[in-house]
């Protein structure tokens, strides 16, 4: 049986775009897990809407790869492309040091005070050991670092191609995920940001983003059936 945790629409949030972000949702977060048969007719009546905004949010789903339609079979939740992993791994190792380079020339007070505030919550919820908020923290700090510096439409492109990226980082939550170091180079960024150290932020950045993928193989042998090119898994 189908489950999906309900959320309030935005006000003035179209149906369409309400069935395409909480499902979205819910793919990222591996609520609804790589290989879930889909029915359009089932997730109308959970959301409580027409199947013609669900239907449009599941074509947009299969066009961001997110979704497989299959002929004669039905829709899938697409499994997670090793590919796609590697690809925005490569993007985000190109970009990311060098919007921190950008940061250090341009943030303002208030675009560091915003990375300030991220990193008390940040320590907050590492204590706690509150994983789904630390994951938010982590791309909010990232989608800071991009707007501040101009590069708002950059930031869009990056967060398109993350989603096989986050969705094996999602699935990482569950083994060893460093949170220390990651708020440690964090710390080490907005320090470089503050003293306009450019050289600094784009070292400390590249080291971040080399710790973006974790053991990768380990989490195949857990879960070989969530991947899609990969020894053990296979396609849907």
């Amino acid at each position: 049986m189908l489950e999906l945790e309900m959320i309030k629409p935005d006000a003035g949030q179209s149906a369409r775009e309400y069935a395409y972000q909480l499902l979205r949702d819910h793919i990222i977060r591996l609520k609804l897990k790589p290989g879930q048969p889909l029915s359009e007719n089932e997730l109308a009546a959970k959301l409580q809407i027409s199947r013609t905004p669900v239907r449009e949010a599941l074509i947009r789903l299969s066009q961001e790869q997110l979704l497989e339609v299959l002929p004669q079979r039905g829709t899938y939740v697409s499994l997670i492309d090793l590919e796609q992993v590697e690809e925005a791994r490569f993007v985000r190792e190109q970009l990311e040091p060098a919007v921190v380079r950008l940061a250090c020339g341009r943030f303002t007070a208030d675009q560091r005070i915003q990375l300030e505030s991220n990193l008390i919550l940040f320590e907050k919820y590492v204590e706690e050991k509150d994983y789904s908020k630390l994951f938010d923290l982590d791309i909010r700090f990232h989608e800071i670092l991009f707007t501040g510096s101009g590069k708002e439409r950059t930031w869009a492109i990056v967060h398109s191609l993350n989603a096989h990226l986050s969705r094996i980082r999602m699935l990482s939550l569950a083994s060893e995920y460093n949170w220390t170091t990651i708020i440690a180079q964090h710390r080490e960024v907005v320090e470089a940001i503050k003293t306009k150290d450019a050289d600094r932020g784009e070292r400390v950045m590249r080291e971040h983003v080399s710790l973006i993928v974790l053991d990768q193989e380990a989490l195949i042998r857990a879960h070989p059936d969530y991947f899609k090119n990969s020894p053990q898994g296979g396609d849907t």
